[in-house]
């Protein structure tokens, strides 16, 4: 794993709010600039692996074996379609993870210690995980093995009362096992410019989160729905649709992020 990797989990308990369409895209758009990207799906589900074209039988080594299997990242990691975009899929197996893993007194570091090793991991410049829709053993293993955190919110009613839970979350993983794990912001989905409730959505989030939110907002775009039926992300499906559009906007607004903090820390 490269010095410089960045490792971002991708999360919110919430389910259908464009958290697995955004794990897919973002990878996708840093992929395209260039960036080494690693997209590890921890969902049971497996949709971001299915959104990147990875069949069900192609799936012999998942994220269940680094859980629980004596094998490495290099051992799971699967080529996409599209160049230096890399993805470490999951399969149903991953459905009785948490149930696995009470009893383990490493349970909460698990990924953590499978991500972060010198070996056999890949000279990676961003590793997304994509997190289940829920607060489980699964998500705090993401967590606890992630710099920091993205938050899709939807722009509908109710979207962040489920926010305040995430970050009560948060809170509790640094004080008990990654002390440097951050908000790395959040990102308006399914936005509609002609809905009075996208904008009331808008404003309250940030009137509430301030800069946390990101500028750029992911519009509701029928040609980002219709992309995983075709196994490809949306910037592959329909390069010049304002849903690629968007999501290369996130990865550079997002970049422009990390490159201004290591300036200032430099």
């Amino acid at each position: 794993m490269s010095d410089q990797c960045r490792i971002i989990a991708i999360a919110n308990q919430k389910g259908g709010v464009g958290k697995t369409t955004s794990a897919i895209n973002l990878a996708a758009a840093l992929a395209e600039k260039g960036l080494k990207t690693l997209l590890v799906d921890l969902d049971p589900q497996g949709n971001a692996s299915t959104g990147l074209g990875i069949e069900t039988e192609q799936r012999d080594v998942t994220t269940y074996d680094l859980l629980f299997g004596d094998v490495g990242v290099s051992d799971a990691v699967k080529s996409t379609s599209i160049d230096r975009l890399f993805v470490c899929p999951a399969n149903a197996d991953l459905a009785s993870a948490d149930i696995q893993l009470m009893d383990n007194e490493d349970r909460m570091t698990i990924l953590r210690s499978a991500l972060r090793t010198p070996q056999g991991s890949g000279d990676f410049d961003y590793i997304l995980i994509d997190c289940p829709p829920s607060l489980s053993l699964l998500t705090l293993n993401a967590l606890v093995a992630a710099d920091s955190v993205l938050v899709p919110l939807q722009s509908e009613f109710f979207a962040l009362e489920g926010l305040s839970q995430l970050m009560l979350t948060v809170r509790e993983v640094r004080q008990a096992a990654n002390s440097a794990l951050r908000i790395e912001g959040i990102v308006l989905t399914m936005y509609d410019k002609r809905n009075n409730l996208s904008q009331l959505v808008e404003n309250d989030a940030r009137k509430t989160l301030g800069e946390l939110v990101f500028a750029t907002i992911i519009p509701r775009n029928v040609r980002v729905s219709e992309a995983p039926s075709f196994a490809l992300p949306v910037l592959q499906y329909d390069p010049n649709s304002r849903g690629s559009e968007a999501y290369r906007a996130l990865a550079t607004e997002m970049t422009q992020r990390h490159a201004a903090v290591l300036k200032v820390s430099a």
